[in-house]
């Protein structure tokens, strides 16, 4: 029986900046782009959740609901560092580390570097270190596997330490809301509802044949996590299977040789991670979003890899020419390479989409 800690750290960006400058502490922050330059909310203090704010929110909607909400640029080199330290007080206790992004990450403490043989007390001990290095809290999720460490982590935010122990899981996840279970989204949660599953002691009911015909492969997955069944393993390594920037306009672009300009800067950025990464890619995939928020994307893939801007770009352009731009106004405009390509396989941490602002206007995904 394995032994998983889900660390997740308590609004981190926001919590970060609240440290750093004491008058936001207390007060609602937002880290992300300003509402007059269609800023998204990258993060959101505990004060500014109480007004509904979220992160991937529009700014603007997000100063509506809170007139006394604090907008703060978001510091990410600063975000990257403390994220890199966290990972070092992780490292003291396993090497079985997977990162899911700057702010959470899986442990497999199964067999462990101190040699302790609780899971509850290791990850109380993670978390006190956490705080006195970096002053800032994080809660944490104890289980048998993956998935109900992740939906522990959640059940006692901020600062929380909850332990869902193998005999009360499937009880646990009986009388879980459908829409708590990690995995299911609203889209799926709706349609789960509608067919009658509304607790986890519904979705139990249903057959593996009855959930395969109705969610097709991910009826496989649900069978499985409801009966706190999760055979994933702790990943600490994942291979990078794309590398893109985006980025949403101010207003609004109808003319097209800008559109092209904000294209050749897209391609330059695309290029220069490339190189960064030590990596070549053979599929360019373009992504466009239209001023009433219709989204088309272009792809095309090469016979082989490249990271040559000159290649890069006469392929953007070329895709750029089989949408409506010059025809049609356009909000988004992203560039991405896939079927990556290196001499040795490219290796770094997985890591969930996570906004990164460009001239805090709008935001890349890495």
């Amino acid at each position: 029986m394995r032994k998983i800690i889900h660390v997740d750290m308590d609004a981190f960006f926001a919590a970060v900046e609240q440290r750093d400058e004491p008058t936001y502490r207390g007060r609602p922050v937002v880290v992300g782009g300003l509402p007059e330059r269609r800023g998204v909310v990258a993060a959101a203090s505990y004060e500014a959740r109480k007004f509904g704010i979220h992160s991937a929110m529009s700014s603007r909607v997000a100063a509506q609901r809170c007139k006394q909400l604090v907008f703060v640029r978001p510091r990410f080199e600063v975000y990257r560092q403390i994220s890199q330290q966290i990972r070092a007080i992780f490292r003291r206790y396993t090497d079985l580390v997977e990162p899911l992004a700057l702010d959470e990450a899986y442990l497999d403490v199964t067999e462990n570097k101190r040699c302790m043989p609780s899971a509850t007390l290791m990850a109380r001990e993670i978390k006190q270190q956490i705080f006195r290095e970096t002053g800032l809290t994080a809660s944490a999720g104890i289980s048998i596997n993956k998935f109900l460490a992740k939906i522990a982590s959640g059940l006692d935010k901020p600062d929380g330490l909850c332990l869902i122990p193998p005999e009360k899981a499937e009880e646990f996840l009986e009388t879980l809301p459908i829409e708590k279970f990690h995995g299911i989204g609203k889209v799926t949660a709706a349609k789960m509802k509608m067919l009658g599953i509304h607790l986890g002691l519904d979705l139990k009911a249903r057959s593996q044949d009855y959930l395969v015909q109705h969610f097709g492969k991910y009826g496989f997955f649900y069978y499985k996590i409801v009966r706190a069944q999760d055979e994933r393993p702790v990943k600490p390594n994942r291979i990078r299977k794309s590398i893109g920037t985006e980025t949403t306009f101010v207003e609004d672009l109808a003319d097209l040789a800008i559109v092209q300009s904000a294209l050749e800067k897209l391609v330059a950025e695309v290029e220069q991670r490339l190189k960064h990464y030590k990596t070549r890619g053979r599929t360019i995939t373009l992504k466009l979003k239209y001023a009433n928020f219709q989204q088309v994307t272009r792809s095309r893939t090469l016979a082989q890899a490249t990271d040559r801007r000159t290649t890069l770009l006469e392929v953007a352009q070329s895709l750029l020419k089989a949408t409506a731009a010059g025809k049609r106004k356009i909000r988004l405009l992203g560039l991405s390479m896939s079927n990556l390509v290196t001499a040795k396989a490219t290796i770094e941490y997985q890591q969930l989409s996570l906004p990164f602002y460009q001239d805090w206007i709008g935001y890349e995904e890495i």
